[in-house]
């Protein structure tokens, strides 16, 4: 629970589980604001905003016109274009804010009051009655039925003026005879602007589960048929911040790393197998598993988007490991097929079969092992959650596919054309693999005796990666490339809305100034309609970007630099989605938020401040504030009980007339065709100046005379609270800041480290630490276990395969071997360490399994029913054999992702370019090392060593002249 209170606003936020249902939720707060309505204020009346939330921010249309006035363009957005756009299915709310809104005005005369001893509350009774309308009945006349209708509702200022009063001396006395009746700008607390120009600013949001693209769509086909119907000079422009930019880009470099990774992958499939008709089996299985998964995706519910792309992107190099598999296998046993005497040759659908199933049992445990792995994704939480788990789904989806695709077409393909295309030199194997087998034979003669130093020089770069992992920054996502710039500009509190809306403009000329700056919308203050409320000090401008020579740090550095020119304001620069994501997590429009809970608001202050001065001198530290911590400057009136009395008012009479002079009452409401304007009544009153002037204002009493407002209460100038926050009902004060140029858990660190030194917190009062390194906190410990107990299960699936703990433990070498690669991947992509980076460690891990599982397995086929008895001949022989397939199977797997990691400052690729990387570099370790190193340890440690020390040396003969015969 989290709640801000401010001038005339109060917001409280609940916060429920993310499997809660919307609609159950709003009951609950519904019936909770039932049992806690009547401890409110009588004119206080709580509500429920409208299904949608902060996230759900799609789009900001700004209303401008040089030919009309603010108040018709407000007039226009509130009752056309407002109303047009609410009605797109999908839309939950539309907050305009800017330009004058329409208001009839009834300004009283304090000295026509006192000629008439007509009481101000009185006439504002009188104007609340003046427009009603009635229904009485119907009656019959010859033979029809008419209602009865009493149209009494007030439709101008003339209907206005006429209002009767009072009757005074027998004649009637209207409302024109004790005020001023006319047309005029409601209050503003709150103003609009487009690329530094006054304009009515729309933010729409859209419902949960509403498609952005889909429902930007219809927007925009609505907004042109409005365009058409709005006054000549008036236009609608919406090319300002729009979700579905950064979503159709994102797509769009998704779509196209996908398509590259598949070009890659079918160029190594093709440069191994030297073979068409191999190659084209192998290439089927890429379009087979994924239109698979898009119709698996669509079952489930889910929609083709960023992170689904990105899944299958991620997965299309493993797509076609089991067909490589499959296929390699099938086309090496008919090779070897073919060299035998035509005599001697077996049926073709004896060898395609007997090769499918020698390989059947690796790649199906392979794969369950690689979906094991990404299991723990589908088990995080909060935003981490809602942004991976359609990855996961993906993935795991189209690797699904891929294994029914490897075990049913592949095999029945592999029969129908793999014979016929066997003429010619197409038995022979292809010159990339010949190639590569003379450069890799003398290098396994040398290693498989020197075990010893494959195991010190293993340790020796494991240790060297957990060193240098330790030192790698950590977050909690990738910082996004959205192509838009969110500013949350604060002025000094009290500052009023005219001041902040100038400084609000010259921050926003600096950014026109700038050459990748394309457009500007500003809110500053309060929207009468938004939930996410601000104060008239407080801006929020939205920048839309096209990028042009300079890099995005060097655009912020050189923008940070011009905004400090601007004088008595804070400005801290974010990015919509990013900003929104920061106040989902904490309630904080920042990426750290040091929460200082307490009951004493001049306590919390100063710790508050205390705290601010200690993460100033932390280096990276930038946008640094303290929310809410300043006070406003505040008038207030004491009301005198007794001369309260002898005036003849009440305490909430006295409060009543206080209102009507300063900010007046709302009474009633004039129709013009569709629209409805407010009726306010208030008295006419001079400028207030201070105490003193506010003090000399009449009162209208009772008996419609005046009195000054001195003679009734005491007035005083006093400093009071912008804002008071609490959270889960303790008291708070928040001091955020966002980063520059180092990593979020460093930062926080170095921050809690100088807090604890050096702002010691009194009895009661206790900080936490907020933001995206919470939630990364958070995330990293889940992942962390939920990566232990995968790697766990991998070994027991192993177990389950090999029969042997030995073989298992020589399998899971691989995961070593690959995490040093995938610790280079981390600094290559960065340096830090996010929740992105630790799944790709975890994905990695599963997939680096599979070359150990296909090297061991074959073993295994070798000396089972092959009957290679010399373990050495058997290790050689399945190194040699499983080269090809473990390298195809590798290569495609990586170079699948170069793609992305090549995109990884573009939009779409921020989360899977570091897992990207940190995959590729670990597949690469993986498998160098694990064709040296697994056959090594093998003959030393193996399950089928163990039984030859059991049997004695009786293949020792064999054993030296072994790697003397000619590779397989």
């Amino acid at each position: 629970m989290r709640s801000v209170s401010q001038t005339g606003i109060s917001l409280v936020f609940a916060e429920f589980e993310w499997d809660v249902p919307i609609q159950t939720a709003r009951q609950v707060v519904t019936e909770r604001l039932s049992i806690a309505r009547s401890s409110l204020p009588a004119d206080s009346t709580p509500t429920l905003t409208p299904i949608s939330s902060i996230m759900g921010e799609i789009l900001f249309v700004a209303v401008v016109s040089d030919k009309h006035s603010p108040m018709e363009l407000r007039t226009e957005a509130d009752w056309s274009i407002r109303r047009r756009l609410l009605s797109v299915p999908g839309v939950s709310q539309v907050v305009p804010i800017g330009g004058e809104v329409k208001q009839f005005q009834v300004i009283l005369r304090l000295d026509r009051l006192a000629a008439y001893q007509i009481a101000a509350q009185d006439v504002a009774k009188a104007v609340e009655e003046a427009g009603e309308n009635s229904s009485a009945g119907f009656m019959v006349h010859q033979g029809q039925e008419y209602l009865i209708h009493g149209l009494g509702r007030l439709r101008n200022t003339e209907d206005l003026e006429q209002a009767w009063v009072a009757t005074r001396g027998g004649q009637p006395v209207r409302l024109r005879d004790v005020a001023q009746v006319k047309i005029g700008p409601s209050l503003k607390r709150g103003e609009g602007s487009h690329d530094g120009k006054p304009a009515v600013i729309m933010g729409i949001q859209k419902q949960p589960g509403a498609n952005t693209l889909d429902l930007t769509k219809r927007l925009d086909q609505v907004m042109a048929e409005v365009q058409k119907d709005l006054p000549k000079g008036m236009e609608l422009k919406s090319h300002i911040f729009r979700q579905s930019d950064f979503i159709q880009v994102a797509i769009a470099n998704v779509r196209d790393a996908l398509r590259d990774g598949t070009l890659l992958v079918l160029l190594v499939v093709g440069l191994f197998l030297a073979h068409k008709r191999a190659t084209f089996i192998t290439a089927v299985a890429v379009p087979l598993s994924l239109v698979a998964a898009v119709l698996a995706l669509k079952a489930f519910g889910t929609t083709l988007n960023t992170m689904t792309l990105g899944g299958m992107a991620l997965a299309v190099g493993d797509l076609v490991d089991d067909a490589i598999v499959d296929v390699e296998n099938v086309l090496r046993r008919l090779r070897e097929n073919m060299q035998q005497h035509p005599l001697s040759r077996r049926e073709a659908f004896d060898v395609v079969f007997s090769a499918s199933s020698e390989i059947r049992s690796s790649i199906v445990y392979a794969t369950a092992i690689i979906i094991v792995v990404f299991l723990p994704i589908f088990f995080l939480a909060g935003v981490e959650g809602r942004l991976l788990q359609p990855l996961g789904i993906a993935f795991t989806v189209s690797l699904t596919a891929s294994l029914l695709v490897a075990l049913t077409v592949t095999p029945a393909m592999c029969l129908w054309l793999l014979p016929k295309g066997m003429s010619g030199r197409a038995h022979e194997e292809g010159k990339v693999v010949r190639w590569v087998k003379a450069k890799y034979e003398p290098l396994l003669t040398w290693a498989m005796p020197h075990w010893k130093i494959m195991i010190w020089g293993g340790a020796a770069g494991l240790a060297l990666a957990f060193g240098s992992l330790f030192l790698a920054g950590r977050s909690f996502l990738p910082e996004f490339n959205e192509g838009t710039l969110t500013l949350s500009m604060t002025c000094l509190p009290g500052t009023p809305l005219s001041v902040s809306d100038e400084l609000g403009r010259q921050v926003e000329q600096i950014l026109l100034k700038l050459p990748e700056v394309v457009a500007t919308a500003r809110r500053t203050g309060r929207a009468e309609l938004d939930e996410h409320a601000m104060e008239v000090f407080a801006s929020e401008i939205d920048a839309g970007l096209k990028m042009k020579g300079r890099s995005k740090e060097e655009l912020l550095a050189a923008l940070r630099k011009d905004l400090a020119q601007v004088p008595g304001v804070y400005i801290a620069i974010g990015q919509p989605l990013s900003h929104r994501i920061d106040h989902l997590l904490s309630g904080s429009r920042a990426a750290i938020a040091v929460k200082l809970f307490g009951t004493d608001r001049v306590e919390l202050k100063r710790l508050a401040e205390a705290a601010k001065a200690q993460m100033a001198q932390v280096p990276g530290v930038v946008d640094l504030m303290v929310e809410a911590s300043t006070e406003l400057p505040i008038l207030s009136v004491h009301p005198d009980r007794a001369a309260l009395a002898q005036a003849g008012l009440s305490s909430t009479a006295f409060a009543h007339i206080l209102e009507l002079a300063f900010n007046g009452e709302v009474a009633g409401r004039v129709r013009e065709d569709q629209a409805a304007f407010d009726v306010l009544v208030r008295m006419e009153h001079s400028v207030i100046k201070d105490a003193e002037t506010l003090g000399d204002t009449l009162i209208s009493t009772p008996s419609g005379g005046t009195i000054p407002l001195k003679s009734l209460a005491s007035i005083s100038m006093d400093r009071g609270p912008s804002a008071i926050s609490r959270e889960n009902g303790e008291r708070k004060m928040v001091v955020t800041c966002n980063l520059g140029d180092r990593d979020l858990f460093n930062v926080v660190k170095d921050i809690r480290a100088r807090l604890e030194a050096q702002v010691p917190m009194p009895q009661g009062y206790h900080v936490e630490y907020g933001g995206q390194f919470e939630s990364g906190e958070s995330a990293a410990r889940n992942l962390v276990l939920m990566g232990i107990g995968a790697i766990a299960a991998v070994f027991g699936l192993l177990f389950m395969a090999f029969k042997s703990p030995k073989d298992a433990t020589l399998i899971m070498l691989n995961l070593p071997l690959a995490w040093m690669g995938g610790v280079v991947g981390v600094y290559f992509s960065g340096g830090v360490l996010s929740v992105a980076t630790l799944i790709g460690f975890i994905t990695l891990f599963g997939i680096a399994t599979r070359n150990g599982i296909m090297l061991v397995s074959h073993i295994h086929h070798l000396m089972d029913k092959e009957g290679v008895a010399d373990l050495k001949e058997a290790v050689r022989r399945a190194a040699m054999q499983r080269l090809a397939p473990i390298l195809m199977t590798a290569l495609t797997a990586g170079l699948a992702l170069v793609p992305i990691i090549l995109r990884r400052h573009e939009p779409g690729s921020e989360i899977q370019a570091p897992m990207a990387s940190v995959i590729l570099f670990g597949l690469l370790s993986s498998t160098t090392l694990n064709m040296i190193v697994v056959p090594s340890l093998y003959l030393r440690f193996g399950a089928r060593a163990h039984r030859r020390e059991e049997n004695g040396d009786a293949g020792a003969a064999t054993l030296d002249t072994g790697l003397n015969e000619p590779p397989e």
